[in-house]
């Protein structure tokens, strides 16, 4: 890391901050310049607040040298990380996820979970407790939610992944085979804490207006406390767009793929908002080399309790499952 100190600074101001950093473990070697003091740290230097040191009178800027991120960062694992969830192997195959927005009845999951693991889905997704944006609308079955997805993934032959919401329901998803942190949570560090203790694979979702730093920041904190089954999904963020529900950052795919050694998913469906534009984005992920989708299906999307209007219907994921494995064989 570099700190760059005016060149007026007091040198009383000076020696205090240098004891300050190495009382904090960092080695710290003084340049003095023709226009300013550089302190060049050493060290655990990702411990070290940037925005703070900034926060400083006499100090003009901070670059950091060194990955913020360090057991996330593509340098901690040059192989990558390959997640096993059930049989699925995110990061060594690329992975369909598909299943409702939401469980509704075991008539619905049954139908649906049958459906996707014909067409080639590797795990069945569904939520049982949803945040939703609006009080009054739907907000999952909860726990009858989770064991209609638990039976009907385990009747098709699927591992499952839900959403948790609240540490106070972890307890409730000790069958659940991955647990999902869904975008507006993807701060809630207090929840990542505990799900990365709960032991499960995570997928941790991008948050609608976070940057690619702060999504591997919020990954690091999973692998910091002792997960590294860590999936990232790239699901939308929040521009200008007035088409779709969000803006699908394709190029987030690459630049996560060159920064991080955890594998990287793309949910098409909550970034498009309407079922016409699920299947191009998808394509465009694959293109982009994503390792896997995430898709809304529901056998009857008209009749969905929650976002009905971004879920293909059981043939059209069974098209578009057909179209990505052309895709996949054409890129190879």
């Amino acid at each position: 890391m570099l700190v760059i100190i005016a060149k007026d600074t007091p040198a009383a101001d000076l020696v205090r901050l240098t004891v300050s950093l190495e009382n904090r473990g960092l080695r710290v070697t003084t340049v003095t310049a023709e226009d300013a003091t550089l302190l060049y740290l050493a060290g655990e230097t990702w411990r070290i607040d940037g925005e703070g040191l900034k926060a400083l009178p006499y100090v003009v800027d901070v670059q950091r040298l060194t990955s913020p991120y360090p057991l996330a960062a593509r340098s901690a694992k040059e192989a990558g990380t390959v997640v096993h969830v059930g049989k699925a192997a995110i990061g060594r195959d690329f992975c369909l996820l598909a299943g409702p927005c939401a469980a509704e009845s075991a008539e619905q999951m049954a139908a649906i979970a049958s459906s996707v693991a014909r067409s080639g889905a590797a795990v069945l997704r569904g939520g049982a407790f949803k945040p939703r944006t609006s009080p009054y609308t739907f907000q999952g079955l909860g726990a009858e939610g989770l064991s209609l997805l638990m039976e009907a993934g385990r009747k098709a032959g699927l591992p499952v992944v839900s959403e948790v919401t609240d540490v106070r329901d972890l307890s409730l998803f000790e069958d659940v085979d991955m647990v999902q942190v869904g975008a507006r949570n993807m701060q809630n560090f207090a929840l990542l804490r505990e799900v990365a203790a709960f032991g499960k694979p995570v997928l941790l979702k991008r948050g609608m207006g976070a940057t690619i730093e702060e999504l591997l920041q919020s990954a690091e904190y999973l692998l910091r406390y002792g997960n590294g089954n860590v999936v990232l999904c790239e699901r939308g963020i929040r521009t200008f767009a007035g088409q779709m529900r969000a803006t699908l950052d394709v190029g987030a795919v690459p630049a996560l793929k060159q920064a991080t050694h955890l594998p990287v998913i793309v949910d098409p469906s909550h970034a498009a908002g309407r079922s016409d534009y699920v299947t191009p984005l998808a394509l465009a992920a694959v293109a982009a080399g994503a390792d896997g989708l995430m898709v809304e299906v529901h056998n009857d999307p008209a009749s969905a309790l929650s976002d009905g209007a971004q879920a293909l219907d059981l043939a059209g994921f069974a098209a578009l499952a057909e179209r990505v494995q052309k895709l996949l064989s054409a890129l190879r």
